[in-house]
């Protein structure tokens, strides 16, 4: 019978020990870490992709200040029957053509735009992605208009009339749910992990979340002007918020697909 040394082979199980709970350590972190290691999203390189996406902020900045007026009159009448479908057209079609849509990343994206040499594509695939794009849009669309009165109800939090202008500020939070949430729904879908990036400004600038932050920021900033006493009519409520939010979302979806592409907070 082998002499066996205890020592050693104490040694030896403990060693083993640690060596497997260092594994469980590494393979149980590797999922957090993994939750915030988020691509940023790369626009489709389509010669319509690459023109309806620098039209897109023309067509928004252009469409607000044409209707202007009109809004500083009748915020309502003007933001129900104007600003708010124009915008919803030109957020769907921005979406279908310039954006990748949920579950597909920035490779998969470059190969189904630049298909290898001799590669032929069926049009019974592209006819399914195009079919899959509309009904994401639409999904999104839905998604977009449940979030809006959770909208409301944060913009009431930070200060909104609560006993008055209800429609006016449902309203402004329907634009402010259009333009910076209705991208990201598109591109990351209800993704638990991807929302949690976005909530908690850990996710790489883009187009998509550029556009949200910088919404935001025009929102918080379109309020300064409103308790001045200058006594314009364009100080009325939600005016200045909407003007911030469309301003501050051109400003933020350029920056983040430019200069600040791929960088976190």
């Amino acid at each position: 019978m082998p002499l066996v040394d205890p020592i050693t082979m104490a040694s030896a199980v403990s060693k083993k020990g640690a060596a497997s709970q260092t594994v469980t350590v590494e393979s149980s972190a590797s999922p957090a870490a993994e939750t915030y290691n988020l691509l940023p999203v790369s626009i489709n390189q389509a010669p319509l992709a690459q023109t309806l996406r620098h039209a897109q902020p023309l067509l928004l900045s252009g469409a607000l200040t044409l209707v202007f007026s009109s809004l500083v009159k009748d915020p309502v009448a003007t933001m129900s029957s104007t600003t708010l479908p124009l915008t919803a057209a030109v957020q769907a079609a921005y979406a279908v053509i310039c954006l990748p849509v949920a579950g597909r990343g920035a490779n998969d994206t470059a190969k189904k735009t630049k298909p290898r040499p001799g590669e032929k594509v069926s049009k019974k695939k592209a006819k399914e992605g195009g079919n899959n794009a509309y009904v994401l849009a639409a999904l999104s669309l839905l998604i977009t208009a449940l979030v809006t009165p959770f909208i409301y109800i944060t913009m009431i939090l930070f200060g909104a009339p609560l006993l008055t202008h209800g429609s006016h500020t449902l309203l402004c939070a329907a634009h402010l749910s259009l333009l910076g949430l209705f991208p990201l729904f598109y591109v990351h879908g209800v993704d638990a992990s991807a929302w949690a990036a976005v909530g908690g400004f850990r996710a790489p600038l883009d187009e998509t979340f550029g556009g949200l932050v910088g919404a935001l920021v025009g929102a918080w900033l379109g309020a300064v002007p409103i308790p001045l006493d200058w006594d314009r009519d364009w100080q009325r409520w939600p005016v200045t918020i909407l003007v911030g939010i469309y301003g501050g979302y051109v400003l933020g979806k350029v920056i983040g697909g430019t200069v600040a592409w791929g960088k976190k907070f």
